[in-house]
């Protein structure tokens, strides 16, 4: 018998094996266009020297806008975020409602959010070099770094029945409020994402190169939904502790003494929760735990020991705010099952 293979086979079996990488290949894509756009935003930062700024005022003091509000900034920036989430809200919903299915091709539209977020970011650098302002003029700095972390804290609630949250035990969180929050955190992530996008202006510092970068990943794997390279614990992984190196990295040019507590207490939550997703051996997760230890214990004796408990304050916040978000989602879920029951009509006796 022949196993030759006729050209017909040979072209069936290679566009087979195309469609089976395409999540895949665009994802490595996307990689590629979040890194060299993060480049772009560098190589243009010397024209943002023009627009003036406030002496910094501390902390809680947002340095990156202009003195005094624009008006056009205003609705550029407002404008552009609006019309943005309500895209990728609108395209989420629709593909909720078409029932899409997990798959390793990318649907219409996965094209359509990777079109509409490609768009807005070639915008938004466009807006912050004629009219700099983001939102960051007209609302807190804290409210751009709770989206993420709200965002962070609904994967670890999410993540609980598969990985647990405590090294592999399992939190006792309510089914139906891991349901609730696995069907529609996209509408969560997605707002969480594009709200911290166009609070910054595309500025150069590394703390602003290394958050939009973070920001162009995470808004490519929010388009990525319901293919199976959007479940990828790797990738998943990956954009979990980010924020590790993101925060960390701001704190040192900060200066602020608090370095430490950024790094280990976001790889904290890495040695806890975040790492036992991945099906890591007992013995390589007890050499993390032991490396994370010493090397803690190595960091405080040289700035204080008595400072160690800051290894604590973010985990805590974050498994504090996991269990009060679960307990909101589950009480607004009971209210609305019992309004529900009110309204309907009762049976004739």
């Amino acid at each position: 018998m022949s196993s030759a293979v006729t050209p017909a086979t040979d072209r069936s079996q290679t566009a087979h094996t195309n469609a089976r990488r395409q999540d895949m290949l665009i994802l490595w894509a996307g990689i590629v266009f979040s890194i060299a756009f993060t480049a772009l935003i560098w190589a243009l930062g010397p024209r943002l020297e023009v627009f003036p700024h406030l002496p910094d005022q501390g902390a809680t003091w947002y340095y990156w806008k202009l003195p005094a509000p624009d008006t056009w900034a205003r609705i550029t920036a407002w404008g552009f975020y609006l019309v943005h989430n309500a895209a990728i809200w609108a395209i989420l919903f629709m593909a909720q409602r078409h029932r899409t299915k997990y798959g390793v091709t990318l649907s219409r539209f996965n094209i359509a959010a990777l079109a509409v977020n490609a768009v807005f970011v070639v915008l938004h650098l466009f807006q912050s070099h004629i009219w700099y302002d983001g939102l960051a003029q007209d609302v807190h700095i804290f409210t751009s770094q709770w989206s993420v972390i709200l965002m962070l804290v609904v994967i670890v609630m999410m993540e609980n029945p598969r990985r647990g949250m405590f090294f592999g035990k399992k939190a006792p969180l309510p089914q139906r409020t891991v349901q609730f929050a696995r069907k529609y955190h996209g509408y969560l992530f997605s707002w969480a994402v594009i709200y911290t996008f166009w609070y910054h202006p595309m500025e150069t510092t590394p703390g602003h190169l290394l958050g939009f970068l973070y920001t162009f990943l995470l808004l490519l794997q929010g388009s990525l939904f319901f293919t199976r390279v959007h479940l990828n614990k790797w990738w998943g992984f990956t954009l979990e502790t980010m924020v590790l190196v993101h925060g960390t990295i701001v704190a040192i040019i900060a200066a602020n003494g608090l370095w430490q507590m950024f790094f280990f207490g976001f790889a904290g939550i890495v040695v806890a929760t975040t790492m036992y997703g991945l099906g890591l051996p007992r013995w390589v997760r007890l050499t993390i735990i032991g490396v994370y230890i010493v090397f803690a214990l190595a960091i405080y004796s040289q700035v204080g020991i008595t400072k160690i408990h800051q290894v604590t304050w973010i985990p805590l916040t974050y498994y504090a705010t996991v269990f009060v978000l679960a307990f909101l989602i589950g009480g607004g879920i009971w209210l609305a099952q019992k309004l529900g029951a009110r309204s309907q009509p009762s049976a004739p006796a």
